[in-house]
């Protein structure tokens, strides 16, 4: 049995769940629709860009989840998923998903992606392991920290590295499956790094060391 570890956005979905969380919330006007469009934006570009100040960015996206009861969240994440998340669903990506657990293959999805918005799309995906930047939750509030090291960067491998000090699995003959330049430091960890439908910089890298790319978009 062979880890087989997947970026969730723009490589399981054919988007950013995270930015689109940030649409979700301005649609609603749950937001100063504006000021905080204009954000979302700045961030989500900054990301692509590989310049993203992750605990910038997560004091911002994770301010709005302290506003709300568990039970309000989660009538909210229902809607999001309904709205936003299911149109971003990829066949080809749950036939690989298949395809992994048919080799008997063990799945993991790790994303930068704050765990709120995240665990209720892997398990829409049938995976049940997710390591994610999980938010604070304090007598069940949403305090607007964030737990541990934010999952991003060289922050998987630091949450990836502690998950299998506690589980039975090893990264021997590990894939990766990642879009983002964002991902090289964990690419380049696994035996088997596969760019998805990379991005520019991640392209020119997986065509010069020779890893496997593909797409997963209808």
């Amino acid at each position: 049995m062979a880890l087989a570890i997947f970026d969730l956005d723009n490589t399981l979905i054919a988007g950013d769940s995270d930015y689109s969380w940030g649409v979700f919330l301005v649609e609603k006007q749950l937001v100063d629709a504006e000021t905080y469009r204009i954000a979302n934006e700045r961030f989500y570009q900054d990301y692509k860009n590989g310049t993203l100040d992750i605990r910038a960015y997560l004091e911002f996206s994770l301010a709005p989840l302290t506003r709300f009861t568990q039970n309000e969240l989660r009538e909210l994440h229902a809607e999001f998923m309904q709205q936003h998340v299911e149109p971003l669903m990829l066949n080809k990506a749950e036939a690989l998903l298949r395809q992994h657990r048919e080799q008997g293959d063990h799945l993991l999805i790790i994303t930068a992606t704050n765990g709120f918005i995240t665990r209720p799309i892997a398990k829409r995906l049938g995976v049940a392991d997710i390591l994610a930047t999980d938010p604070e939750v304090i007598d069940g509030r949403h305090t607007g920290k964030f737990v541990g090291t934010p999952c991003f960067q060289s922050g998987k491998i630091t949450n990836l590295q502690e998950w299998l000090k506690h589980t039975n699995h090893s990264l021997k003959g590990a894939y990766f499956y990642s879009d983002s330049i964002n991902d090289l430091p964990l690419l380049e960890l696994v035996d088997k790094p596969v760019a998805v439908d990379p991005d520019e910089r991640l392209t020119a890298i997986a065509n010069e060391r020779n890893w496997n790319i593909i797409s997963l978009r209808d």
